[in-house]
């Protein structure tokens, strides 16, 4: 039975890979999206689609902000290179007592928004949404497959938080995802994921939305285009999931280095480089020394005050890392 189920899921994920290629190869693809599209907003499903969660649904509001401290706590004190520290057997670190810092890969999970700028302040927030489970799972295989690089992730993605259908990946997507997924994972794809909207449809959308929404809106269907039409660069969808500019206004409140107290009691702050760079510091209190804390990057996200900026998904990968050096403290997590 095991194998039967496993023979079913192998034909499957072949099933869904070929199929762009086929209409592609035939023509009348983009028609047959758009058709799909205009299928899906009539009838009454315009509202239904307007009402459809985005794939990743953390935003400030999840924020718990309770116990943070400001900019200058721990100022003065010289952190440890985090990625130092053992890693734990299911990803991430084992954490000690001590003030670690990393810089590490970090990816756009917000389209249609700014990126980072001066003065942003960003605090932890859980990742949450109807495609958690598999944003979680990209970040993690994504560590053990060096061959893929961070474009492709990152496209992977924007194709994902656009609500893009697996099988409507152009043939570059779905290499990615089948080569870090596993025909089980790539089934996580396909729920909750919507056609391109035709302009039509995309105007009378548009209107029944506050402006805020509009854009991040427009930018997920540019995407969903742009991730069926087989041929899109990384530099062609990033214009579309980036905003120019700079962020109108930074919330004076969360200033740029504010700590989050972390659920398991450490604390943890972000300074956001660009969307595809992060450095995290981390300071755990001696009284949680041998607590067997792990931080896993992947299972949380810096998460901006100011709405109209990027939220950034974080990972266990360090930029740069430099292993001749050694941690000055004695270990034992």
């Amino acid at each position: 039975m095991k194998k039967t189920n496993k023979t079913l899921l192998l034909g499957l994920a072949a099933a869904l890979f070929f199929a762009t290629s086929a209409h592609a190869q035939f023509g009348g693809f983009g028609k047959k999206l758009l058709d799909k599209g205009t299928e899906m907003a009539s009838g009454g499903g315009l509202n239904k689609i307007l009402k459809q969660p985005q794939a990743i649904t953390t935003s400030f509001k999840d924020v718990d902000k309770t116990g943070s401290k400001p900019p200058s706590f721990m100022e003065g004190q010289t952190p440890q290179p985090l990625y130092l520290l053992p890693k734990a057997p299911d990803g991430g670190y084992k954490l000690c007592a001590g003030f670690f810092e990393m810089t590490n890969k970090s990816y756009c999970l917000h389209a249609g928004t700014r990126g980072p700028s001066t003065g942003d302040g960003y605090m932890i927030a859980p990742v949450a949404g109807p495609k958690r489970d598999v944003v979680i799972l990209i970040l993690k295989h994504a560590e053990k497959h060096p061959e893929v690089n961070q474009h492709s992730i990152q496209i992977l993605l924007w194709a994902i938080i656009a609500r893009t259908r697996f099988v409507d990946f152009g043939t570059d997507i779905k290499l990615t995802a089948t080569t870090i997924l596993s025909p089980q994972e790539l089934l996580m794809l396909e729920g909750g994921a919507l056609g391109v909207l035709p302009a039509s449809v995309m105007d009378k959308a548009k209107s029944q939305l506050p402006p805020a929404a509009q854009s991040v809106f427009e930018a997920e269907n540019n995407i969903r285009q742009l991730a069926a039409s087989g041929n899109a660069s990384y530099d062609e969808m990033e214009k579309y999931a980036m905003m120019a500019g700079i962020v109108p206004q930074v919330d004076p409140n969360v200033p740029s280095g504010t700590w989050s107290l972390h659920p398991d009691g450490y604390y943890i702050r972000f300074y956001p480089h660009s969307y595809p760079s992060t450095t995290v510091q981390i300071y755990v209190p001696q009284e949680l020394a041998g607590k067997g804390l792990v931080y896993d990057a992947t299972k949380g996200i810096a998460c901006p005050a100011n709405v109209g900026a990027q939220r950034l998904a974080q990972t266990n990968e360090p930029l740069n890392p430099d292993y001749t050096k050694k941690l000055t403290i004695i270990c034992n997590p």
